[in-house]
């Protein structure tokens, strides 16, 4: 795909410089873009930009964020000028190895949070080009044939009458999935959050990665709800699914970002092409249905339909309290202690769960045998700790064979110990 752009566009370029008599060498210059966008965004920006600044013309790289960092390691970067994605550690670990210039960015129309999300490093090396929100992809259809009220937030998934009914991502497994954990943590406190997750995943269908998507699921008629992220959900219906995003009470957002690399060989270009990103022509290309991304400008909100989600106006309301920040660090050690408390068990947590559930229904004690099954394996504070997100980063970084650690083994066996428990006393209730 990249050859053949490349070689429509050295022929136009010789084309406008034949008939304008101009020479050769003042063919458009290069600007080459680092980036894990699929091309039907990158062709309608790439298109606007290219008209918008006949000077330059893209090159786009595409490399997916655990693919991007070791590329821009290069010497010169591969050649990179700019990286433009959705994946905030990579940036985040970059600029503490050096690899960005000062941003060459116009930010005085950009905030720089949206409610408790950052939408840009305080040093000044790269800043948000669109946010993506999470949330709720339901069919209205489906969920009226069984009486079941849109969710709103939540505790509304953990309704038994969804139980088998949600698609649920693996966190450990899927790119985007893990600050989902930290959304309900935070929103619930930590107790509460893990109690909650552990009832909504025994209702959950596993997305693992590779298998299917949230969205086909739904259409297919194998789940009601799904849990994803705006962006795929509006994509699945620009292209005629029947379906519905909801954003929850309780949400967060994804911010994806843009740099520029240290060792740019065209940092003219890279600026321009940084600030026309970030421009109102910019901004309201994330509107295209092809696209539908959320801007980090608010003045282009009073320029879409009042039914476009306005994040700027959720913060104004009091919503939106997901600090990005703080979850940024632990999301990994959260992702894999979800993965040995739930993920892992989901077969046995499910059916515990009906039962505990029919238990329940029937008026008989079970508190103890709630609280067996909601035990995560960790605390808080030990989920704070540095040195213990810095070994399970490295862990989940090194890829999905990778075995586990000796800690997650020890959560593995507290929580198998849960399970056994809790299922020895409802043995004793006859349940």
């Amino acid at each position: 795909m990249n050859k053949r752009r490349a070689f429509l566009k050295s022929g136009l370029a010789l084309t406008v410089a034949a008939i304008s008599g101009k020479p050769a060498w003042s063919a458009p210059q290069t600007v080459n873009v680092v980036t894990g966008y699929p091309d039907e965004f990158v062709s309608r920006v790439e298109a606007a930009f290219e008209k918008a600044h006949p000077e330059y013309r893209l090159r786009v790289i595409w490399r997916m964020p655990a693919d991007a960092a070791p590329y821009l390691r290069q010497p010169g970067h591969g050649g990179a000028d700019v990286y433009w994605s959705a994946s905030p550690r990579t940036f985040a670990r970059l600029a503490s190895e050096g690899i960005w210039r000062k941003l060459p960015a116009d930010r005085r129309h950009l905030p720089p949070h949206i409610g408790k999300v950052a939408l840009g490093d305080t040093a000044g090396y790269y800043t948000a080009t669109e946010v993506a929100g999470f949330g709720f992809a339901v069919s209205p259809d489906a969920l009226a044939k069984r009486g079941i009220a849109p969710p709103r937030d939540w505790p509304d998934l953990a309704d038994p009458r969804l139980a088998g009914l949600i698609a649920l991502p693996v966190p450990a497994r899927v790119g985007f999935a893990p600050p989902l954990i930290d959304i309900v943590l935070q929103g619930w406190g930590w107790d509460a959050g893990w109690a909650l997750w552990s009832e909504i995943t025994a209702n959950a269908v596993l997305i693992d990665r590779g298998s299917t998507f949230v969205t086909d699921e739904i259409v297919a008629g194998r789940s009601t709800v799904g849990v994803s992220i705006d962006f795929f959900v509006n994509a699945a219906i620009a292209n005629g699914a029947k379906l519905d995003f909801i954003y929850p009470a309780h949400t967060g957002l994804n911010p994806a970002h843009i740099a520029v690399t240290r060792d740019s060989t065209n940092p003219d270009g890279a600026a321009a092409f940084v600030n026309f990103i970030l421009s109102p022509a910019g901004q309201r290309l994330l509107a295209h249905p092809d696209i539908r991304r959320l801007p980090v400008r608010p003045d282009v909100y009073a320029e879409l339909p009042a039914t476009y989600y306005n994040p700027f106006a959720a913060a104004a309301a009091g919503g939106l309290q997901f600090d990005s920040d703080a979850a940024r660090p632990r999301l990994a050690t959260l992702a894999a202690a979800f993965q040995q408390m739930l993920i892992e068990p989901h077969a046995e947590l499910g059916e515990l769960w009906r039962r505990l559930r029919r238990a329940e229904a029937a008026g008989k004690a079970t508190t103890p045998i709630r609280a067996l099954l909601c035990r995560p394996p960790l605390s808080e504070a030990e989920a704070n700790t540095a040195e213990l997100q810095r070994q399970i980063g490295l862990r989940i970084e090194g890829g999905p064979e990778a075995a586990p650690s000796a800690t997650e083994i020890v959560w593995q066996k507290q929580c198998t110990k849960n399970r056994r428990h809790a299922r020895q006393a409802l043995e004793a209730i006859k349940a």
